[in-house]
């Protein structure tokens, strides 16, 4: 699962006690890179017979140490925005395995997209399409598409607001729409339409959701082909699943025993497939610390903790209703826990409420969650934070936004200063503008 493991009643970081992390200020985001490095290389592993491009989802944690070591285990990536365009550059990522996907590409992002030599954009839409052509045939420069196509499948148990690919949604071009999609553009000289994409969601809890997409994929390049459209990709997207719980997502072997076999006739046809995992391979490389600030006692059977973390450093919870393991840092050997549970099976635990400082109702952490007895200054681990924690962060309230932390076996590095008060103001400035 990861390398935060409770030892003799403490948290270690692979082979750092977070005892000896106790003069760093919190909160702050910390990350085991050999959690990364496992998850990368055994994802890879276990889909290695499909000889796959597989392109890390950087919106899920993007800092740039981050992306480099991803990068030089031999990882694309899937960006969604000029910025991850930038960020992969810098990450020293070939520009022929970034995939650039989302809805809202702007002229200056594709005209930098198209300079830097990307290998594909997943195109969104019919005025995308006519956008991108547009700007590369002005470029006297050749392109490749795969054309996100929404299969009208996802999994009842995601969220509502990470569930992609219904049909009518903002992401792509509903199934039945796409033979006159490729009757219309199929044959441009500047932006090859050569694949189809599909993204359903994340988390996806099975291997089925993906199983009925792919199926319908497979038909439908079937039916382009007689159509006399030739397709040499297919990005099947990301969204598999991560431990909150453990145990509670399928292992990576266990995806690839339904996927695999569906895709390999057409890539031993010769279409390369692409994946695009994120949140199962950055998840649980990442906690967040935090430290209790009071313990308000409501009732008799009801407590609060307030910590110096919130919606504002890891806004999951605020938005998504989402679920996070917490534990003390310091739990003494009577509270070590082995396996990591939402209701754990400890004598002497008590309910709390977990809470943030920032000034709105829904600035929690969890609610009902059992505990061992908290007290002030005792700091509390947020685990599987590696995945839309850092990167969703904000300065809300005018609260500074964390460090971030990554651990090496022993070897701990700063790999983000923690903003202070004069980073609130930066970007501000004072300055009379002339208008055209």
């Amino acid at each position: 699962m990861d390398y935060f493991k409770y030892k003799n009643g403490r948290l270690f970081c692979e082979e750092i006690d977070l005892d000896r992390m106790s003069g760093i200020k919190t909160p702050f985001y910390l990350y085991s890179w050999n959690t990364f490095k496992e998850h990368f290389l055994r994802f890879k592993e276990s889909f290695k017979e499909l000889d796959p491009l597989i392109c890390f989802a950087v919106k899920t944690c993007n800092n740039l140490a981050i992306l480099k070591g991803l990068a030089r285990l031999g990882a694309g990536m899937d960006i969604v925005s000029g910025g991850e365009l930038f960020l992969s550059s810098r990450a020293g990522v070939p520009a022929d395995r970034v995939v650039y996907a989302g809805v809202g590409k702007t002229a200056e992002e594709i005209e930098l997209s198209i300079d830097s030599g990307i290998g594909f954009f997943n195109v969104e839409s019919e005025p995308e399409f006519i956008r991108i052509e547009k700007i590369a045939r002005g470029k006297n420069k050749i392109m490749n598409a795969l054309l996100r196509v929404n299969p009208d499948e996802y999994d009842k148990n995601t969220h509502d607001k990470t569930t992609t690919g219904k049909k009518g949604g903002k992401f792509g071009v509903d199934l039945e729409h796409v033979p006159a999609f490729f009757e219309a553009h199929g044959k441009s000289d500047y932006l090859k339409l050569t694949g189809i994409h599909i993204h359903i969601g994340s988390p996806i809890y099975s291997a089925e959701p993906y199983t009925r997409a792919i199926t319908k994929m497979i038909d439908l390049i079937g039916k382009l082909g007689e159509k006399g459209f030739t397709i040499k990709y297919l990005d099947i997207g990301g969204g598999y699943a991560a431990d909150y719980e453990d145990g509670a997502s399928p292992s990576w072997d266990e995806y690839s025993e339904s996927i695999a076999p569906l895709l390999q006739p057409i890539a031993d046809n010769g279409i390369k497939i692409i994946m695009e995992p994120g949140r199962t391979i950055s998840a649980n490389a990442g906690i967040l610390v935090t430290s209790v600030q009071y313990v308000k006692k409501v009732d008799q059977d009801r407590n609060i903790i307030i910590t110096d973390t919130g919606m504002h450093h890891l806004i999951r919870p605020a938005l998504y209703n989402a679920n996070h393991f917490i534990w003390p840092a310091n739990p003494g050997e009577a509270f070590s826990v082995t396996e990591r549970r939402f209701d754990p099976d400890f004598d002497g635990l008590m309910e709390y409420d977990i809470a943030g400082p920032i000034c709105e109702s829904s600035d929690y952490l969890a609610k009902g969650r059992k505990l061992p007895p908290v007290a002030p200054a005792d700091r509390l681990a947020v685990f599987t934070a590696g995945a839309y924690g850092m990167v969703m962060s904000s300065q809300y309230n005018a609260q500074p936004r964390p460090a971030e932390y990554m651990v090496d076996e022993d070897k701990v590095t700063l790999i983000r200063e923690r903003e202070n008060y004069g980073d609130l103001i930066s970007k501000q400035c004072d300055r009379v503008i002339t208008l055209g």
